[in-house]
């Protein structure tokens, strides 16, 4: 059994398949979360990419499998994750007008649908008049986004896996097993041709402060339709990523740099949430998977045997990419869970 990608899904397929008893091997390019797995804003969000509310009306009744699946995977990423993970809350913020009626609409979904989730009109802090409303996630969380991820490694490890870091795949005949599984989300790209034109790299930047010596920011904060989102970590330093969208074309990449434009945009910003220019004592990109319909990919390929693949989560991946691991590792031991036919390659493929 081989897996391609040592980050936050090929860690969780790996602990479970090896869980299980069976023989597994993770090949690794960089080192464990040496990709987007480690190099993000460290959210530990329930949910997908799509609003509530949108998910919904496209999904039907699917969207609360959906969510059920990512609150599943927080309390298991809890469980795992030891003091990298701390149960916050997140808060989503509305930008300006319009966006605090979209979600409103997600927030009224959610509610009605029985999940946990406040509305907050007024605002105060850091916040007040600048946004315009917000949701309140209670289940949600911060994470330390690689010491999560080495600390699911070293438990996987100790179930058996075999982790080889430093040890690239350049092609699928490379790999001698019966059961291979592609778990580098935005970096699958030159290993299957029909997965390339499914799955897009996108790159995400990043900002961190020094310690701030005050806590303005208490859970991870998104807003702008998710594009902007920062938070502080427990010795008060601003992490704070976004403004992909500002140059949509330069950000469709794989290549990990970060770049005058977003890194200035994001300067600016953390000037504007703390009322004075920080110093930036860390920068970098990491670059993740996007589908279409920004649901991820997991399941049999279509028209291969035994060859799986999980990726695709469109900025998600925390949370997601812990869940679609252990559902991929759960089919390929024959307990197919009934939530991995919402990841169905073959809708895409």
């Amino acid at each position: 059994m081989a897996i391609v990608g040592a980050g936050v899904t090929g860690c969780s397929c790996a602990l479970t398949l090896a869980d299980a008893g069976l023989r597994v091997r993770v090949h690794e390019a960089r080192e464990v979360a040496g990709g987007a797995s480690g190099r993000n804003g460290g959210f530990a969000l329930r949910g997908a990419a799509t609003p509530y509310d949108v998910a919904r009306a496209e999904l039907g009744e699917r969207a609360a499998s959906l969510w059920r699946l990512t609150e599943g995977a927080l309390e298991r990423l809890a469980g795992l994750a030891g003091d990298a993970f701390r149960r916050t809350g997140s808060l989503r913020l509305a930008a300006d007008r319009e966006e605090a009626e979209s979600l409103r609409a997600e927030y009224e979904a959610l509610r009605d649908d029985g999940f946990e989730v406040d509305w907050r009109p007024e605002l105060n802090g850091r916040l007040a008049g600048r946004f315009h409303g917000a949701i309140f996630h209670p289940p949600d969380g911060s994470i330390q986004p690689a010491r999560w991820v080495r600390r699911l490694a070293v438990q996987a490890a100790e179930a058996g896996a075999e982790i080889r870091e430093h040890d690239p795949v350049t092609a699928l005949e490379e790999l001698d097993a019966d059961q291979v599984v592609l778990a580098t989300d935005g970096y699958t790209h030159g290993l299957l041709e029909m997965l390339d034109r499914a799955v897009k790299p996108a790159r995400g930047q990043v900002v961190v402060t020094e310690p701030l010596g005050e806590e303005y920011f208490a859970c991870p904060h998104y807003s702008r339709h998710r594009y902007d989102y920062w938070q502080q970590t427990p010795d008060l330093r601003l992490v704070l990523g976004g403004f992909r969208d500002t140059a949509p074309e330069e950000e469709s990449t794989a290549e990990e740099a970060t770049t005058p434009g977003i890194q200035a945009r994001l300067e600016s910003f953390a000037r504007e949430l703390v009322g004075r220019a920080p110093k930036i004592t860390h920068r970098w990109s990491g670059i993740f998977g996007v589908t279409e319909d920004r649901l991820p990919l997991a399941g049999l390929m279509p028209g291969y045997d035994g060859l799986w693949v999980a990726c695709g989560y469109s900025g998600h991946g925390n949370v997601l990419g812990l869940a679609c691991g252990d559902l991929v590792a759960s089919a390929i031991l024959a307990r197919p869970a009934p939530e991995l036919h919402l990841f169905d390659p073959e809708r895409r493929l």
